[in-house]
């Protein structure tokens, strides 16, 4: 041991639930260290879609959204069932539009609304059609400075020639691109401020997504003055009389005490890279008959339960019960040239009309278009013992040149590098197609066939593809009257494999409503808090809409650093958290 530092708080990891804790607590006068294990600052919520969902925020009441803690909490105890954690379900509804407000008036933190985007089952009891979640304002990099070579990348695969494409509007320009001269003239902008950008700084300055928040939290804790340590992984955590003081880090490759006057906030990103643990909660990712693997996480490589691991050192306990241990999304393997394989999550290609979800059997499983966690408990019902959980997308010639395909992009784009990585299988019939892509021939073109039909009467009667909010928000509104519905009948026909992956994992460590990590008795430890994927999710195990990790995330971290400064709930929270929400 060559050195000991003292501060308030040390944060362990540096996503978005480990720095809203820094720069919420720096913002009360507190001293803070956030460490992280890896080269990058910014964890999972930098590959992320970027969406946080808090109820009754304040953004999205400016934009004319009406919304009430009662409806959120009926939605939540509906949607977490048996798993409700009535506690932290009040502590979040009440903390969240404050911590919303807090960080959008003072940090470099601005948001905008998504009032469209729909709850995932908003038929639900206290489900809505829109305006629960929000999202980061597209950030210019150089607001990092120097800083900008810690933050991490977008992943490879969401990427267009290393251009970062916002979510919603400009995102439909991109596919109305060839049909639209307004989308057009906005893409050819778009591309060529992108191509000054990679001329002049080498690479891509405005950032979207979760990349945007990614960066806006990591400038706001620079401007709070904390210390930001990366390549500097936390080894275990130090008691006294039961409390947690701190933790023993590695850096520089010697080892460093961190003594902790307030707490310590674990944050680092749940377990979604570490095999043991994932194998223990995900069925699917054990050993099957065919040999193969069955999970592959986009997550960062270094969330590998670190956080996990440190909290049970200290007597916590992690949630076992959880009916889902992650929040599921259907990926496809993109081959790198580097011999190596990237990951493509499936988030709105599933809604687009004309593509059709199937079993290596050739049959539908599922209403393709319902969130990518529906999506995957659908293909596990439908999965066979000793099976690898593993579909097919299917769609012809019009489809492909319109939207892409998962890593695919749509015309002009060409397509041939896919097809020739093995990426893109492809037929000039339904059944090539089959035969090519590892699908029974029979089986596929019963089911194209009768989903043809189903669209000469414009309904899909075998699993109602776009009958909900959500399902149309994601398809193309120019196809009516449903725009997750179209024929797939001109070819060449085309497929990409999608097996299990994740966007975090739900099964983390049990906490209360100050983000306190318990003890196997369900007391708090005294000094040890946690915030992110490494606290257990309020969800109970189910995905109730865009953002439920990245809200309660901010929201956790800033009530975390509430709680080491001494403040209890401001008056405005505790008046929404004595609202009559009923049992």
């Amino acid at each position: 041991m060559t050195d000991t530092v003292e501060c308030d708080v040390l944060v362990v990891g540096s996503g978005a639930g480990g720095l809203s804790a820094a720069v919420a607590a720096a913002a009360r006068g507190l001293s803070v260290i956030v460490a992280e294990k890896e080269p990058y600052v910014g964890g999972t919520t930098a590959v992320s879609g970027g969406f946080l969902w808090v109820p009754n925020n304040p953004v999205s009441r400016r934009d004319g959204i009406e919304d009430s803690v009662e409806e959120a909490r009926t939605y939540l105890r509906h949607e977490a069932g048996n798993h409700f954690n009535a506690e932290a379900v009040d502590a979040f509804l009440a903390a969240g539009p404050e911590a919303v407000d807090f960080f959008d008036r003072e940090t470099a933190v601005t948001f905008e609304a998504a009032s469209a985007f729909s709850d995932y089952h908003p038929t639900a009891p206290g489900g809505r059609s829109g305006g629960r979640s929000i999202k980061a304002q597209p950030y210019r990099a150089q607001g990092l400075g120097a800083e900008l070579k810690r933050l991490r990348p977008p992943l490879p695969e969401l990427t267009f020639v290393g251009l970062m494409v916002g979510s919603g509007p400009e995102l439909k320009h991109f596919f109305n691109a060839t049909r639209s001269l307004a989308s057009a003239a906005y893409v050819a902008g778009r591309l060529t401020a992108h191509a000054r950008d990679l001329l002049v700084n080498g690479r891509g300055m405005l950032l979207t997504n979760g990349n945007a928040l990614a960066a806006r939290l990591f400038r706001s804790a620079l401007d709070r003055g904390v210390q930001v340590w990366t390549d500097s992984p936390a080894i275990r955590l130090e008691r006294e009389d039961g409390a947690v003081r701190g933790a023993i880090l590695r850096r520089d490759g010697q080892e460093m005490r961190v003594r902790t006057r307030r707490g310590v906030v674990l944050a680092a990103g749940g377990f979604p890279q570490d095999k043991e643990r994932r194998r223990s909660m995900f069925p699917h990712d054990r050993d099957n008959d065919r040999g193969s693997p069955g999970h592959f996480s986009p997550a960062p490589p270094g969330n590998t339960g670190d956080g996990l691991r440190l909290g049970e050192g200290a007597g916590a306990t992690v949630e076992q019960g959880y009916p889902n241990a992650a929040a599921w999304v259907p990926v496809s393997r993109v081959p790198r040239k580097d011999g190596g394989w990237g990951v493509f999550p499936h988030f709105i290609d599933r809604a687009k009309p004309g593509l059709i979800a199937v079993l290596p059997n050739g049959k539908r499983f599922v209403n393709e278009a319902n969130s990518y966690h529906d999506f995957i408990q659908a293909l596990f019902a439908s999965t066979g013992p000793g099976e690898a959980a593993r579909a097919f997308l299917v769609v012809d010639q019009p489809f492909l040149r319109r939207f892409g395909l998962g890593f695919v992009k749509p015309f002009p784009v060409p397509v041939g590098p896919n097809i020739r990585s093995g990426y893109l299988k492809t037929g000039r019939t339904v059944a090539e197609l089959a035969r090519n892509a590892g699908i029974d021939p029979a089986g596929l073109e019963q089911t194209v066939a009768a989903w043809n039909r189903d669209m000469e009467a414009g309904e899909d009667r075998a699993f109602g593809k776009g009958s909900t909010a959500y399902n149309r928000f994601n398809g193309d509104p120019e196809f009516q009257p449903n725009p997750c519905l179209a024929p797939i009948a001109k070819g060449p026909f085309y497929a990409v494999e999608v097996v299990v992956g994740d966007l975090g994992t739900f099964a983390g460590l049990r906490s209360n409503g100050n983000a306190q990590v318990l003890d196997a008795e369900g007391q708090p430890i005294p000094g040890l808090y946690a915030a992110g994927n490494d606290m257990a999710s309020i969800m109970g195990g189910n995905y109730p809409g865009g953002g439920i990790t990245l809200g309660p995330a901010l929201t956790f971290g800033y009530i975390a650093a509430r709680h080491m400064a001494g403040e209890a709930a401001s008056p405005a929270t505790a008046r929404n958290a004595a609202e009559p929400i009923g049992a």
